[in-house]
């Protein structure tokens, strides 16, 4: 048997700054000191979309990319701008990756709706559900089963109080995936692991029955802002324990107002002075 490490890493929202890219960068230099065996990266690894910043990404997990250690699906934040996550899963709602000891099953829960910086929320349907049915149905028994997707299947207390608000007034943007409670009870056996992001603060559930499969749900909160990852342990396809929390750096403080001002400017931007082809911002109808 072997034992094996893999890490949760989500939101990194490379391009918010430039703190931000040196954060994970520290990060990705203590996976490689560390000797991770895999890494998954559930969803916002951009901030605004832009192929700079996922050009940024792939030059900063270069060291583990190249070695074919790491997993990403797309976010909201990487559908705005340039939609630079719009390709990630080459047209496919869900696929599956395949690494030693390890069954991932990738979800899409973008949609259409978050090329709109003001529309965050995700989306599951019937038929995505079952085609992660279908996925687990030919996961191999003796690996450790996951499903990534970005945004949270259960209810989570909101953040801070912008949240709080934006939630009172009714908007879906801080709503869990309306399919996501079923998703958990079509797994519930079949999937050891069911990996988040969105949502910045770091949450777990274990919602394990007795004499059935564990299953645990797992928000990993935005690692460049927390500065570490959790490490989930894994042998012959069981976890090895309760993962454990590596803290490579101090954790940032949160700047979502300052961070999120800007892409929001541009974005109301983008609406009212279209660009042309040229990249030249011209008035609508001009």
């Amino acid at each position: 048997m072997t034992s094996r490490r893999l890490v949760h890493l989500s939101d990194l929202h490379l391009g918010s700054s430039t703190a931000g890219a040196e954060r994970a960068a520290a990060l990705v230099r203590r996976l490689e000191s560390d000797g991770i065996d895999h890494v998954v990266v559930t969803g916002d690894l951009t901030h605004q979309g832009e192929h700079a910043e996922a050009r940024r990404f792939q030059e900063v997990f270069a060291p583990l990319l190249r070695k074919g250690r790491v997993t990403f699906i797309p976010g909201n934040h990487d559908r705005t701008g340039e939609d630079a996550g719009g390709e990630w899963m080459q047209g496919r709602r869900v696929r599956v990756e395949e690494r030693p000891g390890l069954y991932l099953v990738c979800v899409d829960s973008t949609a259409p709706h978050n090329r709109s910086y003001f529309q965050t929320h995700g989306e599951l349907s019937r038929g995505v559900l079952m085609e992660v049915d279908a996925a687990l149905d030919d996961a191999p028994s003796g690996a450790l089963v996951a499903v990534l997707l970005h945004h949270h299947v259960l209810p989570l207390p909101e953040d801070s109080p912008l949240e709080w608000l934006i939630a009172r007034l009714g908007s879906p943007v801080m709503a869990e995936l309306s399919l996501g409670a079923e998703l958990v009870e079509r797994i519930r056996g079949r999937s050891d692991l069911v990996l988040h992001g969105h949502r910045h603060t770091p949450r777990a559930f274990d919602l394990s029955r007795a004499g059935e499969r564990g299953l645990c749900i797992f928000n990993a909160g935005s690692s460049t802002e927390f500065g570490g990852y959790r490490v989930f342990e894994h042998e012959n396809g069981r976890l090895s324990g309760r993962p454990s929390f590596c803290s490579v750096i101090p954790r940032a403080a949160t700047r979502f107002v300052t961070d999120n001002m800007f892409p929001a400017l541009q974005h109301l931007a983008r609406n009212l002075y279209p660009s042309d082809c040229r990249g030249k911002v011209v008035r609508a109808g001009v």
